[in-house]
């Protein structure tokens, strides 16, 4: 609606999880770094949680795009499946199928699968979305799918994303098995306030916007709005392009991020 009007290629803060719009914080870039430290080194299951909105899942698509090109993957952006289907996903996202669809014919397909790909010198990652919705009896199936292994190396390697729920999950009794087994994890933070006006001056520089500009007074009001999460960022500069482009103005100022902040309260 007002790209033409900032002379924007695309809107800079929209809420899907485009890869190209990873804005690497220092929070981000560690987690980032200890992701791909895990799946190179083959260490099994990684564990990734964050608040609602950090952008965990830009961080997970960013990460597929910097995985050495001898990398295989499978993706699962929603497990609401029972366990035999979410085996399903997992196994038609590698790109194959099996010919019987039972939880054994499942496994020993997706074994062999990764015997194959291990002797050509390949490895094989495993990302699991929104992680917290998982079961108990799934996390534990997670847990046997890592246990596929040769000698000397982990076949696959599983990495779990989700709410900080999930640790809540993992803290069970029952859950202690595949806690154990969790060699990697990290917490994203949400954004500073030093790193607002960065992030900002990021996106609208990757949506090629020129002619527009948020003063720096605003970065402190949105900080404040926001608490650094990337998706409430996102929310309260967009509505400001918005009301910037119905007024005409070409620059953000404090009035009219408390305006916006007014209206999304």
């Amino acid at each position: 609606m007002y790209l033409d009007f900032y002379k924007l290629k695309e809107s800079p803060f929209n809420i899907t999880s485009d890869p190209d719009f990873f804005f690497r914080s220092r929070h981000h870039l560690e987690a980032l770094s200890a992701i791909l430290y895990g799946i190179k080194q083959r260490k099994g299951i990684i564990l990734v949680t964050g608040e609602v909105g950090t952008g965990k899942t830009t961080l997970c698509r960013a990460m597929l795009k910097e995985l050495p090109v001898d990398t295989v993957t499978s993706l699962v952006l929603n497990p609401y499946f029972s366990e035999a289907q979410i085996l399903k996903a997992i196994i038609e996202d590698f790109g194959i199928s099996a010919a019987r669809f039972s939880r054994l014919d499942l496994i020993n397909t997706l074994n062999m699968f990764l015997i194959d790909i291990s002797s050509q010198g390949k490895n094989a990652v495993l990302v699991i979305d929104e992680a917290q919705n998982l079961s108990l009896r799934q996390l534990e199936q997670v847990r046997l799918l890592s246990n596929l292994e040769t000698e000397k190396i982990k076949l696959l390697q599983v990495v779990l994303v989700g709410q900080p729920e999930l640790n809540t999950k993992l803290s069970l009794e029952s859950a202690r098995q595949i806690k154990q087994r969790i060699s990697v994890k990290y917490h994203i933070l949400p954004l500073t306030g030093e790193e607002i006006g960065k992030y900002i001056e990021f996106r609208l520089a990757r949506a090629n916007g020129g002619a527009v500009k948020f003063l720096p007074e605003t970065f402190s009001l949105i900080y404040n709005f926001s608490k650094g999460i990337p998706r409430l960022i996102n929310i309260v500069c967009d509505r400001a392009l918005l009301l910037g482009f119905s007024k005409g103005k070409h620059v953000i100022d404090s009035v009219m991020i408390e305006k916006c902040i007014k209206e999304l309260q």
